[in-house]
């Protein structure tokens, strides 16, 4: 029995140990990180620096862009690392540092996307009660609580994780250090963090089923309004929304829910990469750079920068 201390490695497996298929997919992500890394920061310096935007939807969508910045983050660019060295390994407290950022920023991100349906909501079903109900306030306190949320599970996870000795190789059938791979490589069942995959699954249902009925109401509202191009806007802006959110949380319930093989597939590689990496890449187009305040906002900045220049 080999028990892991802070000294100890971890071996990341990733997609594959072909040489000229780690590079494309070194390439590959790369491209995806930095995508996601202009989306994400053009909307922090937009939404910072336009006074039309300091809206309750455009505070939210702030946070969303640094809790995506900060979940593409922890993964990915080790991941590209890895690839283009061909190294795999990562040690105990990095791997530590990846469980427990991964769970407070996906945990926290569950709970701000409800809390953006709630204000989608407000804003459709009860615009002329949108300001009261929607006040600066209440916008620190629902981002603060869901921040809280995600720290709180974070050292849950962390915690019951690595409280159980390991045997064996410490090899990770991922890019990253996953919880169900990590639990494969237990002595024993780890009763308490199934506990605590439990609680989670539970959170993040009752989020998911939160936002359905959010946005029931949203559409039951939109197909009653006279205008055609307002029911466009609306339906272009919120499909793309409940795709992403049913595709994020979707993939984590059968990451975290289905037993793993012996051999783990390509394919539970590929749907952690739903709940890893699609997120934080589709956001910025779906919540905002499609929107048309962004898009004069964007222009905005660029004219000033440009006579700045000039």
């Amino acid at each position: 029995m080999d028990n892991l201390t802070s000294g100890s490695t971890f071996f990341l497996m990733g997609f594959t140990d072909i040489r000229e298929i780690q590079i494309l997919h070194a390439m590959l992500f790369l491209l995806i990180y930095l995508a996601a890394l202009l989306g994400n920061l053009l909307i922090i310096l937009v939404t910072t620096k336009d006074h039309c935007l300091h809206t309750p939807m455009y505070f939210f969508l702030k946070n969303l862009s640094f809790l995506d910045l900060g979940l593409i983050s922890i993964t990915v660019p080790k991941s590209i690392t890895n690839s283009l060295m061909n190294y795999n390994t990562i040690s105990f407290l990095g791997c530590v540092s990846q469980v427990f950022f991964f769970f407070s920023l996906a945990t926290t991100e569950v709970a701000l996307l409800t809390v953006m349906s709630y204000d989608r909501y407000v804003a459709i079903c009860h615009p002329l009660r949108y300001d009261s109900i929607m006040s600066r306030g209440s916008c620190v306190r629902m981002a603060a609580s869901s921040w809280l949320s995600g720290g709180l599970n974070a050292i849950l996870h962390t915690a019951s994780t690595f409280s159980t000795p390991t045997c064996g190789s410490p090899e990770v059938h991922q890019f990253f250090c996953d919880v169900p791979q990590l639990l494969s490589l237990a002595c024993s069942p780890n009763t308490g963090e199934f506990v605590v995959i439990g609680l989670s699954l539970v959170f993040d249902f009752g989020c998911f089923v939160f936002i359905d009925i959010s946005y029931i109401y949203i559409f039951s509202t939109v197909l009653r309004m006279p205008s055609r191009e307002g029911r466009a806007r609306v339906f272009s802006t919120c499909l793309p929304h409940l795709i992403v959110v049913t595709l994020f949380l979707s993939s984590g319930f059968f990451a975290y829910l289905h037993p793993l093989p012996k051999s783990p597939s390509l394919s539970d590689l590929l749907i952690s990469v739903f709940y890893t990496v699609v997120p934080p890449t589709m956001n910025p187009l779906i919540y905002s750079l499609r929107n048309k305040d962004m898009k004069t906002a964007l222009k905005k900045l660029r004219m000033t920068r440009v006579c700045q220049l000039s």
